[in-house]
């Protein structure tokens, strides 16, 4: 796993130009929209997939401000991002066409409660799976590991985590990331996206940003002369799919089209449109873990 976190780590390098590419702008989907087709056919009565599949419709909460995992340019329907693709695996299971998607843009505060509500049918939004997160949620995976890092002006004096005890880190509100700095000796302070959190450190406001370290490498790629990343990873964030509680069958239905891609090739193919163009090698999908 280890090999892992550092591949996806790494392949952050390029995100920019990744996150400017051809994949998720057009209805190109990893798997052959072809072996979905009478979807609907596939899953028992009554269940939330038949649903889905009847409809045609589905809609799928994703960052729109995150290079490489969700990202969407102004003029553009279809986020791009690895997460985006992970979304356009499972729409095609249920027969439905990436335009066929409602894309919306889902920030960190909101992912539970856009579950909860109903605004969304899936959250695949760099959402770390936890304890507390599944006692209101479902969230099936990991079918993506990475770990938390610092970004900081070039030039200051944080170089690893042991220099944030009492300076200001941001992250976004409702994040993992900033619990795991407060308790680490920090001031934080939340904010709704993560580019309102790396703009309070280019101008000096905030001492540091915090998230996954994907997330930080594609914000230093945009900013190489003013913005660098530092230290090493200090936690575990392993990506799951959200899925409402009332609706338990998604659990089985997310991991058996995941596991499906990583068998046949078509996640690899996701992470190399995406992650991947950095050029780094395609890392060993994480095992999942079983559903309640």
């Amino acid at each position: 796993m280890k090999r892992t976190r550092l591949a996806v780590i790494a392949a952050a390098a390029a995100l920019v130009l990744a996150a400017c590419g051809s994949a998720g702008e057009d209805d190109s989907n990893p798997v052959d929209n072809d072996v979905a087709k009478d979807a609907a056919s596939q899953f028992e009565d009554g269940t939330a997939m038949k649903a889905l599949a009847e409809s045609g419709k589905v809609k799928i909460g994703v960052k729109f401000d995150q290079p490489g995992l969700g990202f969407k340019k102004a003029g553009v329907d279809i986020p791009t991002g690895f997460d985006v693709e992970i979304g356009k695996i499972i729409a095609a299971k249920l027969g439905i066409k990436p335009s066929d998607v409602d894309w919306i843009e889902t920030i960190s505060d909101n992912r539970e409660p856009f579950l909860q509500k109903g605004t969304v049918d899936f959250v695949i939004a760099s959402y770390s799976i936890t304890d507390d997160r599944r006692k209101v949620v479902g969230q099936a995976g990991p079918y993506y590991v990475t770990g938390q890092q610092l970004l900081v002006k070039k030039g200051s004096n944080i170089k690893s985590v042991d220099d944030i005890k009492g300076k200001d880190v941001c992250s976004v509100t409702g994040s993992t990331s900033l619990a795991q700095v407060e308790a680490k000796g920090a001031k934080v302070k939340g904010f709704e996206t993560y580019s309102q959190c790396r703009d309070q450190v280019l101008d000096g406001s905030i001492d540091s940003m915090t998230t996954d370290g994907s997330i930080l490498l594609g914000y230093a790629a945009e900013n190489p002369d003013e913005l660098e990343v530092v230290g090493d990873p200090f936690s575990t964030e392993n990506y799951g799919v959200g899925y409402s509680k009332d609706k338990p069958e998604l659990c089985q239905f997310i991991v058996d089209t995941i596991k499906e891609a990583e068998d046949n090739g078509d996640w690899a193919k996701a992470f190399e449109a995406t992650l991947g163009k950095s050029g780094v090698e395609t890392p060993e999908p994480p095992k999942m873990d079983p559903c309640p």
